[in-house]
């Protein structure tokens, strides 16, 4: 071998580790996440719940915190007191004899302060198994703001659950003004029905919808399964 080549090949070697040892002195090694703030402590707001799910706000102003018991009460707590009677009270309606069942969604419309429409998704029993969802509007009080019309339910949305657990429940409006719906995969251990993989169901999807501009509500023209 010519010692002239085998010194080259040497000093290419040498060279090419030395760019991979300066490329990587430039990448900055990963910055470790801080600890929480020194002044930050865990303080009890309210208690007194049964079962509560959900703490949400009608983004309204009035700084008022709902509060969903599974059950199937949703009550109000206003300046760190609980109001009563409760805001609405399902609880004759829903069924919630499991865990995974009962009131478990809760979504004010965007235009609350104005419209008072508020969304609630919840399980119950047609009187055969098994149990159904149902998403329902409400409408508050036009008297009393801590008050819902309880006489003023529209169904939005009602299909059947194959199992007494698995059944979502998740409500929220998106910044598009959309309800979503997480409507669950029907329950069942290691999910047999394999629901999220199939378009003839409900079951195991996060459902999009508007509920402004149909009735009961439309389905948004950028769906891509429409």
């Amino acid at each position: 071998m010519n010692n002239a080549a085998s010194s080259s090949r040497h000093v290419l070697r040498v060279g090419a580790s030395a760019v991979l040892l300066w490329a990587s002195a430039l990448v900055a090694p990963p910055t470790l996440a801080s600890g929480p703030p020194a002044d930050l402590a865990l303080t009890l707001y309210k208690g007194g719940f049964t079962r509560p799910v959900i703490a949400r706000h009608a983004g309204d102003g009035t700084g008022r915190l709902f509060v969903v018991e599974q059950g199937g009460t949703i009550r109000v707590v206003a300046n760190g007191q609980t109001l009563g009677p409760a805001f609405l009270d399902l609880s004759t309606v829903v069924d919630d004899t499991e865990n995974e069942q009962g009131l478990l969604g809760l979504a004010f419309h965007p235009d609350y302060e104005n419209n008072g429409f508020f969304y609630v998704n919840y399980t119950y029993d047609p009187g055969s198994d098994p149990d159904r969802t149902r998403v329902a509007r409400y409408q508050a009080s036009a008297g009393d703001p801590n008050q819902a019309d309880a006489g003023s339910a529209t169904t939005i949305l009602d299909f059947q659950q194959n199992g007494s657990n698995h059944n979502g429940g998740d409500i929220h409006f998106g910044p598009d003004g959309f309800l979503y719906i997480a409507s669950g995969d029907g329950g069942g251990s290691e999910d047999p029905g394999d629901h999220a993989q199939h378009l003839d169901t409900l079951l195991g999807k996060m459902l999009r919808i508007d509920v402004d501009t149909g009735i009961p509500y439309a389905i948004p023209s950028d769906n891509p399964f429409v």
